[in-house]
């Protein structure tokens, strides 16, 4: 990631945020065209979404580390591996390039290329529903990065897979990505009205996995000496 610079950084964040989502916006009018099965539709939905992440984790993580979601940024920053400035950049360009993926997949459908949703997601199940899938996602992240990097876009593909199934939100996980599908009236939006439930329950939960991983993933001669040194 040292090896390229800031403005290729960005872009491949913005590219890769704007493919996650049309990936997920696309294969949910795809599924919904093809059945009224939901639970089937959800399959459809899930599937493409677990493999693009793989892909595009691997081909683009090089380049920036493959973010794609303002909740990994902010972890990375608050570990002092990305600067305040550029988690700012980041977190401008995965939104932008969200939205970007939402009109892709619209017109793409020949939709509306943006049209505010109107599928209500809100309540305490739905933003605790969010917050573990926050947590698990930064959890994956962490731990597969000091245990096995090279595995890291095929555990955090797989875990999407899992949490779209056993979350009642369908496991969002990513602010930008929420706030793109608020711009999607199809199966896979969410009301602009419920995006800062969502977003505050997936900061939440992105930074607890933080706190609980830094102690988890440091071994016991590394605390004692921490303890020692402070």
């Amino acid at each position: 990631m040292q090896n390229f610079d800031l403005p290729r950084r960005l872009t491949a964040e913005a590219l890769g945020t704007a493919l996650l989502v049309a990936t997920v916006v696309g294969s949910g009018i795809m599924a919904e065209s093809l059945t009224r099965d939901v639970a089937l539709a959800l399959l459809g939905n899930t599937l493409p979404t677990g493999a693009i992440l793989v892909v595009l984790i691997t081909i683009l993580g090089p380049i920036s580390g493959a973010h794609f979601n303002p909740a990994v940024t902010l972890i990375f920053a608050l570990k002092r591996e990305l600067t305040p400035r550029d988690a700012l950049l980041y977190i401008v360009v995965q939104i932008a390039g969200g939205i970007v993926g939402t009109v892709m997949a619209h017109a793409m459908f020949a939709l509306p290329l943006l049209d505010a949703s109107l599928k209500m997601r809100t309540g305490g199940a739905q933003w605790l529903a969010e917050s573990v899938a926050a947590f698990g996602l930064v959890a994956t992240i962490l731990a597969g990065v000091r245990f096995e990097r090279a595995s890291v876009p095929w555990l955090v593909g797989l875990y999407i897979m899992a949490a779209y199934w056993f979350t009642s939100s369908t496991s969002f996980a990513n602010p930008a990505v929420a706030i793109a599908r608020s711009m999607t009236n199809t199966c896979s939006g969410i009301r602009p009205t419920d995006l800062p439930g969502f977003i505050a329950a997936e900061l939440c939960g992105a930074v607890a996995a933080l706190m609980l991983m830094s102690w988890l993933l440091r071994e016991g001669g590394q605390a004692a000496l921490k303890e020692a040194q402070g």
